[in-house]
């Protein structure tokens, strides 16, 4: 049966987080005075993103809140017995840098405005309502999809089952009706191929380095080759070069 929707992955699929995450957190050592601290900015990097996804593993299983999780990568970064408050303060000017640098990927607007006649969208992201809507809204796209589902509201996330059926159930469709669009190869890719949605893997150099490719999702390099895998009528695109 043919794919009716597709279901996005927002960060480093959609909205340039690597770049942004880069850019946002140089400024952000500068303004602050932390440079010295750690080095080199790609160091300091290093250690926040490491950090965060330790944080946010405890958060996946129910060990720490959203914003508990925010709290508590600002407190081992810095080495800190810092307030909630205080905490707060910190990541919030962190996200006035970070913000500064969003971006879209620039292969993103024309294969949505490909679909948009084709196919229904959903977003389905392993963060917060709060922040995926508001980024949307940002970056201009949020009104070109039917439904955003976040995590943190759904009590579950990827690569979870339960998480991709949930976008499934938002759109009323069964999930091989659905595609699935991310770039990480485990939490997107299997994860979607094993809830029984076609699972496509947007591999921008984003995953870890030696990850070995899933089994099941379709690999691509760039979001033009994906009408041709949906089996669109649209002329978008070409058939992928990764197998």
């Amino acid at each position: 049966m043919s794919i009716r929707a597709v279901v996005w992955d927002v960060d480093d699929t959609l909205f340039d987080y690597t770049t942004a995450d880069r850019e946002g957190m140089r400024a952000h050592l500068v303004a602050e005075g932390l440079m010295g601290r750690y080095g080199t900015a790609e160091q300091a990097l290093d250690r926040w993103r490491e950090i965060t996804d330790r944080q946010w593993a405890r958060f996946s299983a129910g060990e720490a809140s959203f914003e508990g999780q925010r709290r508590d990568r600002v407190r081992v970064f810095l080495d800190a017995e810092l307030s909630d408050a205080e905490a707060d303060d910190w990541f919030q000017r962190y996200l006035a840098h970070y913000e500064a640098a969003w971006a879209l990927f620039p292969d993103v607007l024309p294969v949505l405005d490909s679909l948009a006649g084709s196919h229904r969208h959903a977003v389905l992201s392993n963060s917060s309502l709060h922040v995926q809507d508001r980024k949307l809204r940002v970056l201009g796209v949020h009104d070109r999809f039917e439904a955003i589902l976040c995590a943190a509201e759904l009590g579950v996330s990827k690569p979870e089952a339960a998480a991709f059926l949930a976008a499934c159930e938002a759109l009323g469709l069964p999930p091989h009706q659905v595609a699935y669009v991310g770039d990480h190869p485990e939490i997107d890719g299997r994860g979607a191929a094993d809830a029984g949605l076609l699972s496509v893997w947007i591999d921008r150099g984003t995953a870890s380095a030696g990850a070995d490719a899933p089994v099941g999702p379709h690999r691509i390099g760039t979001l033009a080759e994906l009408p041709a895998i949906l089996g669109s009528d649209t002329r978008f695109g070409a058939p992928s070069t990764f197998g």
